[in-house]
């Protein structure tokens, strides 16, 4: 089964090269990118349609008509109308996919299930060489294990053994899931309008509640998180889990204000 490889994108060009360079040595091809933006910039839509070309694999590009601020929600459920699959996998654009990613997501994905995956998160020194030479050659065990990364377990890569059981919430950076399942609860909830919490826990206990379940693929599905200095307010994430909590109160599994709500009205 062909996947589709959503890249959540803002303002990180330098970042952007990198994803791309790394899906496009995917030992698996058989999937498409959409890079969704949650702005308007005409020189990421130029790289794009220069780069488009000679990639190894379909690109669609999505963007906002302004940078309005935080609407990566929106986005995302325009991802979902955009999606020529069934099975989309979701990461970030400070994320570069490992070269088995692809096949690790389509040889685990399942019905009824949401597969989990983690992130190394890489060092600042690491992160700026990458980010300088456009390139992904320095992405292995013995660097990153002498780097001061964080979460090395994660950089093993294990496709037949599973060295661990435990299975962690969702978090947006790395995870997938039957398209089908996302337009049973209306896509992702378009009131979140701060980073955090809404696209990954709100969406997260949605899903369990129709009974979709987790599944890990921690050291399997892997990804390298670019360091950065950190983009959201601790007061903007509490306001976030306030309105995660009084969602969950009304117990309004399908949103009301999501991927319907994007859809062009009759007349």
């Amino acid at each position: 089964m062909k996947v589709t490889i959503v890249i959540s994108y803002y303002k990180a060009l330098d970042n952007l090269v990198i994803i791309l360079n790394a899906l496009n040595s995917q030992s698996d091809k058989n999937f498409e990118v959409i890079v969704s933006e949650d702005d308007f910039n005409e020189k990421t839509i130029q790289f794009i349609k220069e780069t488009a070309p000679t990639l190894e694999f379909k690109i669609h590009h999505i963007y906002q008509k302004e940078d309005l601020g935080f609407r990566k929600n929106i986005m995302l459920n325009r991802a979902i109308l955009t999606c020529t699959t069934d099975y989309m996998v979701f990461i970030d654009g400070d994320c570069i996919p490992h070269r088995h990613f692809v096949k690790e997501y389509r040889k685990n994905l399942a019905k009824a299930y949401f597969l989990i995956g983690r992130a190394v998160m890489l060092d600042k020194k690491m992160s700026e060489s990458l980010r300088k030479e456009k390139s992904i050659h320095k992405l292995n065990l013995i660097s990153i294990l002498l780097s001061n990364s964080k979460h090395k377990k994660c950089t093993i890569y294990s496709p037949y053994f599973q060295l661990s059981i435990k299975t962690r919430g969702l978090v947006g950076r790395n995870w997938g899931i039957y398209k089908q399942h996302l337009i049973d609860i209306n896509g992702f909830d378009n009131d979140y309008i701060f980073a955090g919490v809404g696209e990954d826990v709100d969406i997260e206990w949605r899903l369990l509640a129709t009974g979709i379940k987790p599944k890990s693929v921690k050291n399997k599905a892997i990804v390298y998180h670019l360091y950065h200095n950190k983009v959201y307010s601790e007061l903007n994430v509490a306001k976030n889990y306030e309105l995660l909590y009084n969602k969950q109160q009304i117990n309004n599994i399908k949103c009301i204000n999501g991927l319907e709500q994007l859809l062009p009205t009759k007349n």
